[in-house]
């Protein structure tokens, strides 16, 4: 039996015009992205819709990447903030994602977090503040536990 595949063109560049009413500062990734601070992104990465890319504590998203509808990812908290009444400053930790990372639809990661190249974080994963996963770890579960090398397989 013959599989057809339908090949799509691809969609209108996410640079155009959006209306005032969108509230979400343009981005060359997603219209439906909001991406705060400066957050440094390479090149070939994909960014799906309703995603919250926060650089604000210092962001680095190597070359290659996809991140999926949903994703959350923050370099700060204010959490002391709150609980203290005010009394404390937001904590900020920068993070990175090495290259070739695919984090699955509504993961999220936290700040200072730290992912090797190759590596899969699953759909709906928590990855906590200042997690360190090698190259080739697949990320999963709430909170994410770190599997080293369990992504090598798709890269087989």
């Amino acid at each position: 039996m013959e599989v057809r595949r339908t090949v799509r063109e691809p969609a209108e560049s996410p640079n155009q015009e959006v209306p005032a009413w969108h509230g979400l500062p343009t981005n060359r990734f997603n219209p439906h992205a909001w991406i705060v601070g400066e957050p440094e992104i390479g090149d070939g990465v994909w960014i799906g819709a309703f995603t919250v890319i926060d650089g604000s504590g210092g962001l680095v998203i190597d070359d290659g990447c996809d991140i999926s509808a949903g994703v959350q990812i923050y370099t700060h908290s204010t959490v002391e903030r709150c609980v203290s009444e005010r009394a404390r400053d937001i904590q900020r930790a920068s993070s990175r994602i090495g290259g070739h990372v695919h984090i699955g639809a509504n993961a999220v990661v936290l700040m200072g977090a730290d992912i090797g190249h190759h590596s899969v974080i699953a759909a709906g994963a928590v990855v906590t503040e200042n997690t360190v996963a090698p190259p080739y770890s697949v990320l999963r579960g709430v909170p994410a536990r770190v599997f080293p090398d369990a992504a090598r397989r798709f890269a087989d």
